[in-house]
């Protein structure tokens, strides 16, 4: 019997910022001037996914709060080097008004988009990844998503690194290949390797390799901790003075990388619509913002039944 085709969950964030940085400003603005080149991008990158993909389902995940308070208490620097000055994270200033109009647009069309209080879009895409029939691919350029990877299910990743026309299509064996550990442990060996992006310092020192090493001799963080308890476990000359003095990090980092997979969501519509629900607001909305074509490939998309 053949396999069922995928749901995309969409990290919406993480596409509208590439999008925003990979079209220059000048190149897509409504007729007023505004620009729109985060929202043009971001809704091809939609096209093409659809098409590629096979898919018949699609929900795209949005950063209600980008840094919870519940992580920020366990890691005060989580993330604190992208706050503003005035609070709220840092976010150029033509991108913000593009977000609603993405909401707008996909509103239009019929396309789930959901967040939650209290959680950033990594923890919607993960409850979404243990919660939605598979099989599920996961769309971001955020390494910490490749925990979710889950052959058994299956969750693929779709990591866009090198863009959605270039896919990383990442199974666990390509997780391994990539950093040498099961997807499984991924969130243990980011958490020992820092990743100064999210604020995570990481233990000093202990770099990828080392960190893959650890964890394929101890298991977990939890492992390595008992190690370090233990008088009769060797560790490499400095490694377990370096651990120690980063004992108290080791304590939290793991709970702050992990992705929460329990977050309460609502029943969702989840299928794609093979035509737009509200094609007067969609015509409306594309003439206002100048987005004719990016939304005549996304209905097509959508008429073709993500073939190819």
């Amino acid at each position: 019997m053949a396999q069922r085709p995928p749901i995309l969950l969409i990290d919406a964030p993480s596409l509208y910022f590439r999008a925003y940085f990979g079209i220059p400003e000048s190149a897509a603005r409504a007729e007023d001037g505004t620009p729109v080149n985060a929202v043009r991008g971001f809704l091809d990158m939609l096209a093409t996914l659809i098409r590629g993909r096979g898919a018949d389902r699609m929900v795209c995940a949005l950063d209600y709060d980008w840094r919870p308070a519940w992580r920020v208490d366990l890691l005060p620097s989580y993330k604190a080097h992208r706050v503003a000055p005035q609070g709220g994270e840092v976010v150029p200033d033509t991108l913000s008004p593009q977000v609603p109009m993405i909401l707008e647009v996909l509103e239009a069309v019929g396309i789930t988009a959901v967040g939650a209080t209290g959680y950033e879009a990594d923890d919607v895409l993960g409850t979404l990844s243990v919660t939605q029939p598979g099989p599920v691919e996961v769309v971001s350029g955020d390494r910490d998503l490749f925990q979710l990877v889950d052959d058994a299910r299956p969750v693929r990743l779709l990591y866009v690194g090198r863009g959605v026309a270039k896919l990383d299509d990442c199974d666990d064996a390509a997780v391994r290949a990539r950093y040498g550990v099961p997807a499984d442990r991924y969130a243990d060996f980011a958490a020992l390797r820092g990743d100064p992006s999210d604020g995570l310092p990481g233990v000093p020192g202990v770099g990828e390799k080392t960190a893959a090493r650890l964890i394929e001799r101890y298991g977990s963080i939890a492992g390595i901790l008992a190690a370090l308890d233990d008088s009769d476990s060797s560790f490499a000359p400095g490694l377990r003075t370096k651990l120690a003095a980063a004992r108290d990090y080791l304590g939290v980092a793991p709970t702050v990388v992990r992705v929460a997979l329990d977050v309460p969501l609502p029943e969702l519509p989840t299928a794609l619509p093979s035509a737009p629900v509200d094609p007067d607001r969609l015509l409306d909305l594309a003439g206002r913002w100048n987005l004719a074509g990016s939304t005549r490939r996304l209905v097509d998309a959508l008429a073709a039944g993500g073939d190819a």
